[in-house]
């Protein structure tokens, strides 16, 4: 009897497992989605997925030259003018450079004008009475000379004196002759060459202290047009690098109706037309729709970026990419993704001819 009793516990244990299942089991019941989904003519109709962009694509922004971010002027959201300063990094050291170079290019300023300055005004008295004590030697000396050579006896007189006041007289007509050149060399004013020169050196001090304000202007990043920040990773303190980066430091974009970029799928290309109307519908509720107007093709077709994630999806997908424009009153986000519905003006068969 006790080798019977585990089986038959066993057994019913079963059948009142499978019971109190069946009992507390009820049906399935059929929900609806919380929206209903985008739905298009299939006939006329060409279903995309469309990213909403600013009118300019969006730009963005990095720094010209690496360093840490001292200034920080704007913050998501913000509309800006273009040439407007979004961040700047630290500038110490071209700043003390600089101060530098101006000091040079104050002292060359100052050698220039003190060549073109020449004469001073001081300064031709004392070479004009030089002349005139010059001139007043040379006529004593002479006196002297004719006084000498006056004397009708060789014997009156030594030859050696006679001699010395020639040469005297020659000496006073020399120091005249000097104090003339001096004087005109002084009204003569500065050396044109030394003039030329110290020109050159303002000029190059000048290209100097304009190279460090040109550095130094580089440090700021300036709103490149009229236009509006639409994402902010700047923070003071921290080190911007420049070129490209996989987080960029700002995203730019410009100012006007919002774009829609639409990937068309490659296979459904020929149903597309320039000038095609288009609607978008909102994800999430499909009855929120804005009417889009055609801008242009974008004339590669390129490889598909952005997946649905359909377990039919391949993805080596291509796509050809159309830009629309969105209406001011349409409430979107840059970054959104829309669903896309391309009418077709006329239809066109495979094979044919638009």
């Amino acid at each position: 009897m006790k080798g019977y009793l585990l089986p038959i516990f066993a057994g019913a244990s079963l059948v009142f497992a499978t019971l109190s299942a069946l009992a507390h089991h009820g049906g399935e019941t059929a929900s609806d989605p919380p929206a209903a989904p985008p739905e298009g003519a299939r006939d006329r109709t060409v279903a995309a997925v469309g990213l909403v962009e600013a009118p300019t694509e969006d730009i963005q922004l990095s720094c010209a030259v690496s360093g840490m971010v001292t200034g920080l002027y704007v913050k998501a959201g913000d509309r800006v003018y273009a040439g407007q300063p979004l961040f700047a990094v630290d500038d110490r050291d071209l700043q003390a450079d600089l101060a530098v170079k101006r000091a040079a290019l104050d002292s060359a300023r100052a050698q220039l004008a003190r060549l073109q300055a020449q004469p001073r005004p001081e300064e031709l008295p004392p070479l004009e009475a030089k002349v005139r004590e010059a001139t007043a030697l040379l006529r004593d000396a002479e006196v002297q000379v004719q006084l000498i050579e006056s004397v009708s006896d060789n014997r009156a007189v030594k030859k050696e004196d006679v001699l010395r006041r020639r040469q005297s007289y020659e000496a006073a007509n020399a120091r005249l002759a000097q104090a003339e050149k001096d004087l005109a060399l002084t009204k003569a004013g500065a050396w044109a060459p030394d003039v030329a020169i110290a020109r050159t050196q303002v000029a190059q001090a000048t290209a100097a202290v304009h190279q460090d304000e040109v550095n130094i202007d580089r440090l700021t990043t300036r709103a490149p047009l009229d236009g509006v920040i639409l994402q902010n990773k700047v923070r003071l303190g921290q080190y911007a690098q420049c070129g490209p980066l996989s987080e960029p430091l700002m995203v730019f974009g410009g100012t006007g109706s919002m774009h829609v970029r639409v990937a068309v799928d490659e296979t459904d290309v020929w149903r597309v037309q320039a000038g095609d109307p288009a609607i978008a519908r909102v994800r999430g509720n499909s009855q929120i729709a804005y009417p889009l107007d055609f801008v242009r093709f974008e004339p590669s077709v390129i490889p598909k970026k952005s997946l649905t994630g359909d377990s039919t999806e391949r993805v080596d997908t291509r796509v050809l990419e159309v830009i629309y424009a969105l209406r001011a009153d349409a409430r979107v986000y840059d970054g959104q993704q829309l669903d896309v519905f391309i009418t077709n003006r006329t239809v066109a068969q495979p094979g044919g001819g638009r």
